[in-house]
């Protein structure tokens, strides 16, 4: 004798088929969530500059849903050329990212979940970048500052780029948000 499913046991068996994946998946969010990055030592880039005065960069809480992002302020009165452009961008970038790999692995976690969120942006003077990183600090928000080698085209110790974040959207936007797009 063959048995046949019925409308119930059907909408039955898709229901719990659903909800035991959205538990799984859940459960793994939340174990993914909370995993911790092995960093060892502190920031070895000898060029990056702020840590000393980062005030809690563990104390930076995002909403679930909330827009995460970095943003890169490039100083415009150096006259970079592209290449020089993108190379200290990714210096701030990495030192950004392994401040908060040390001290807000929660944050670094949802930024990389949400897109890694980037915006490079412009300033016209190293007092402009230097009253940016005071007001992204008195955020707790991560400010690194680039200092720039001397090997090529700009003079030793010049201070190039700053990373602003990651961090939400809303107090980024506080400290950058007036600025113009590079």
């Amino acid at each position: 004798m063959a048995t046949s499913l019925s409308t119930q046991d059907f909408v039955l068996a898709a229901s719990l088929f659903v909800g035991g994946a959205s538990v799984g998946y859940w459960i793994g969010a939340r174990h993914l969530y909370s995993q911790t990055i092995a960093v060892s030592g502190q920031d070895q880039n000898p060029d990056a500059q702020g840590a000393a005065s980062d005030g809690e960069l563990g104390s930076v809480k995002p909403g679930i849903m909330e827009e995460i992002k970095l943003a890169l302020v490039v100083r415009s009165d150096l006259s970079m050329g592209k290449g020089k452009m993108a190379a200290q961008c990714s210096h701030a970038t990495l030192a950004c990212y392994k401040a908060l790999a040390s001290s807000n692995v929660k944050l670094l976690n949802h930024w990389e979940r949400s897109g890694q969120t980037k915006v490079v942006l412009k300033c016209s003077s190293e007092d402009e970048l230097n009253e940016l990183q005071a007001q992204a600090q008195g955020l707790n928000l991560c400010a690194r500052v680039v200092r720039d080698a001397g090997r090529t085209q700009i003079a030793a110790g010049s201070k190039t780029v700053l990373g602003i974040g990651p961090g939400p959207a809303r107090l980024v936007n506080q400290v950058a948000g007036r600025l113009k797009l590079l």
